[in-house]
């Protein structure tokens, strides 16, 4: 990490976690395998993050359910294409939920929603599942996920100190990618599963 983003964050600290927070609400798993990596080079400590990390995932599960509570007709007939949200996919999460909505929402955690994240958080509030159960239940998946992820990118960053050449940083650097790019595409191709399938 450069001397400069260390010393800002050193003395900018609750700006920094802020945006940490901010940013997990849209994309919490890439960015706790990237902290991952720079809790092993020493560049921050493991608890701030950790929790950082986890409240911002849990604001964005908390907006979505409002969302979905409140506004699920109308944001899906404005901006569904942009979150894979589409009617069928959301008649198939509904027709399932009332009866298995904690193993759902537990697994989605714990899986970055199979592809259907936001679908499965926006359904919770669709259906009125009782708010404390619905952050109960994503709290657990969520420590449990947070610390997984931090743990995959804190062993590629062992990895990466461990090197001792350029072209061995290098590889490291292209399986860290590899790993990013592999989420994505298992979110994607989990999306694209699910969407297709009959329930």
């Amino acid at each position: 990490m450069d001397t400069w983003l260390i010393n800002f964050a050193n003395s900018h600290q609750i700006l920094v976690y802020a945006a940490i927070i901010i940013v997990a609400c849209i994309e919490g798993p890439v960015l706790s395998i990237f902290f991952g990596a720079l809790i092993k080079v020493g560049d921050f400590t493991f608890w701030p993050i950790f929790f950082a990390l986890m409240a911002g995932d849990l604001l964005g599960d908390v907006i979505w359910y409002y969302i979905g509570r409140n506004f699920a007709g109308k944001f899906i007939a404005r901006f569904g294409k942009y979150f894979s949200l589409t009617e069928q996919n959301i008649g198939k999460m509904t027709r399932i939920f009332h009866k298995y909505h904690e193993k759902i929402l537990i697994v989605s955690k714990l899986t970055s929603g199979f592809g259907l994240a936001v679908v499965t958080l926006m359904v919770a509030g669709m259906t009125r599942i009782p708010f404390g159960k619905y952050i109960a239940i994503n709290f657990l998946g969520q420590f449990f996920w947070t610390g997984i992820l931090l743990g995959v990118g804190y062993f590629l960053g062992d990895l990466y100190t461990q090197a001792s050449s350029i072209f061995g940083k290098m590889s490291i650097f292209a399986l860290f990618v590899l790993v990013l790019l592999a989420l994505n595409g298992y979110r994607k191709y989990m999306s694209n599963k699910i969407t297709a399938a009959k329930i």
